[in-house]
């Protein structure tokens, strides 16, 4: 497993990272409890170290699932989670005060069953809280152990810039970002030198897209977030698009012995450098086929191809 130092963090970091989005048993269609359990193990023993979550999936239950599953290992595994997306009396809206940090942090560290969170993660910013005043209320947290790293999500360079003076105490930024959605390469690239930091990818495998189970015929019930056009990597010229990218995959996987997911996670482990690549999953078989990915590493011509192809 190739692995990579964050600031902050002595454990090395392993750069294929274990999703948890699916974990919160929710919006992904049918998820089995027992599968969730058994993916998160799996992804342990094929030597994944850093487990990704947020506070809302699931409303805490990918949380829970994750601490539960992995307490016997805490010392060996990081987990990496996110606050600032607050859901109340049936409303949604981001929250960065220090008032709700604390509350949020208490919640996701019980949750987890631990006493430290190895990277905690700003999911969205409220636009209301100033960046010192936030990143002074991370860096008490800090400071009194109950977290060893910080990172932000889902931020533009411009809000990136806000965080210079504290440049030292970042370790990443996650953003969306795979052969399906390229539209914030530039950004993560100039975050990454800007503030020294690791990107994370989050929509590594387009929702699924990648991963070549669908065709144009593609269909979700409606308890799959995916039914929404809103993932319109499944809808119209794009998913036609995504489509060509994945055939486009499918003689490289052949010729590598790995997944078309494998492939889709290994062309950003290359293109991408000190990058770490998130990946949900439902089950351990989905597991397995992310972490081919670990097993190889693309030519230089094949990087090209698709690169020339996914290009937005």
């Amino acid at each position: 497993m190739e692995t990579i130092q964050l600031k902050g963090i002595d454990l090395p970091i392993s750069r294929l990272c274990a999703g948890g989005c699916p974990a919160g048993e929710y919006g992904w269609g049918n998820v089995d409890h027992k599968e969730i359990e058994a993916a998160i193990l799996r992804a342990y023993e094929l030597g994944i170290t850093l487990f990704d979550t947020a506070d809302t999936y699931g409303l805490g239950r990918s949380e829970i699932n994750m601490g539960e599953t992995l307490h016997s290992y805490r010392d060996k595994i990081a987990f990496a989670t996110k606050f600032g997306v607050r859901i109340e009396n049936g409303k949604t809206f981001y929250d960065n005060s220090p008032a709700y940090l604390e509350q949020a942090l208490n919640a996701s560290l019980k949750r987890l069953h631990t006493d430290w969170i190895d990277l905690y993660q700003i999911h969205y910013l409220d636009g209301i809280t100033p960046i010192d005043t936030l990143m002074e209320a991370l860096l008490k947290h800090k400071k009194a152990g109950k977290i060893r790293a910080i990172g932000v999500s889902n931020v533009t360079l411009q809000q990136a810039k806000e965080f210079l003076p504290y440049a030292d105490d970042i370790s990443t930024v996650q953003e969306h970002y795979s052969l399906a959605h390229r539209a914030e390469e530039t950004s993560i690239l100039e975050m990454k030198n800007l503030l020294n930091l690791s990107p994370m990818t989050w929509g590594s495998l387009g929702q699924g897209v990648l991963t070549g189970k669908y065709d144009a015929n593609v269909h979700f019930d409606a308890n799959d977030r995916r039914s929404r056009t809103i993932y319109d990597n499944f809808y119209g010229e794009k998913l036609q698009k995504n489509l060509r990218i994945v055939e486009a995959m499918r003689p490289i996987a052949q010729a590598h012995n790995v997944s078309v997911a494998a492939v889709a996670v290994r062309w950003i482990l290359d293109y991408l450098p000190r990058s770490i690549v998130i990946t949900g999953m439902k089950n351990p078989r989905q597991a397995e086929g992310n972490a081919e990915a670990m097993s190889f590493q693309l030519s230089s011509a094949e990087v090209d191809a698709l690169n020339v192809l996914s290009k937005e």
